[in-house]
């Protein structure tokens, strides 16, 4: 019997977390959030989510079903109100996902600001006076990216779609261990032998689920250690790998 292969990833940060990220990629007024946009852009990262059956946390799914709840309140036909019984006047149905995401983008925002107070804490220290005169330095810039979680997720999302992998699967019932370790050392290699970056789908050659989640695992496990980084010139273009230069 073909067993699902299940795995549970910590790196998402949650729902709101990603329609965040959404409203800022499709540069989306906070303050007149197109419901139904924004519910096909969520859909489809669970669906890809669901795809690799990733263990996928509850709240995603309840903020899913509000999301589609909102829709439907805004589809209903809008009704005359009297002056008079505009005590029993109902809000918006977006108002209260609206403050949750403004009170949500003030502590993300506050969080970034104290993580770079704190890096900038770590670079200092105290010494002798030192002369550095006949020094001679070469400065190498490291570029990091700054691709997110959700920006590798919805280029799994557009690959599935253009190789037509709907459902990632074996034709038949086969074991296939691929330890992550392993996984990782074969991406750092081809990612160092191209030059130029390696596309995001050419580390993908095989329509197995397994496959595909340690690949994409692997990918996380080595941005994390900063051996590699993804970059994409701009909004839905195709995401490059490279290695991080020493």
């Amino acid at each position: 019997m073909n067993q699902a292969y299940e795995v549970k990833l910590d790196a998402f940060e949650g729902p709101l977390d990603l329609l965040l990220h959404l409203i800022n990629r499709y540069e989306i007024d906070i303050y007149d959030i197109p419901v139904a946009q924004i519910t096909r852009q969520y859909m489809e990262y669970i669906h890809t989510m669901q795809r690799m059956e990733l263990n996928i946390a509850s709240e995603y799914l309840v903020m899913a079903s509000t999301l589609v709840a909102i829709k439907s309140q805004m589809l209903l036909p809008k009704q005359e109100i009297d002056i008079e019984d505009s005590e029993e006047y109902m809000e918006d149905p977006r108002e209260e996902l609206m403050k949750r995401l403004i009170e949500y983008r003030k502590y993300k925002e506050a969080a970034e600001t104290l993580k770079e107070k704190e890096m900038e804490a770590n670079q200092l220290f105290t010494r002798a006076p030192v002369s550095f005169e006949n020094l001679t330095f070469d400065k190498v810039p490291v570029v990091q990216g700054d691709i997110s979680i959700y920006d590798m997720l919805e280029a799994l999302g557009k690959m599935f779609e253009r190789k037509k992998w709907n459902t990632p699967h074996d034709t038949t019932v086969q074991r296939m261990d691929i330890p992550i370790e392993k996984r990782m050392q074969d991406i750092l290699h081809k990612v160092k032998d191209s030059k130029g970056g390696i596309e995001f789908d050419q580390l993908f050659p095989y329509p197995s689920r397994t496959h595909v989640v340690v690949t994409f695992m692997a990918l996380l496990e080595l941005m994390k250690a900063k051996e590699i980084y993804c970059k994409q010139t701009k909004h839905f273009d195709t995401l490059y790998l490279y290695c991080m230069e020493e």
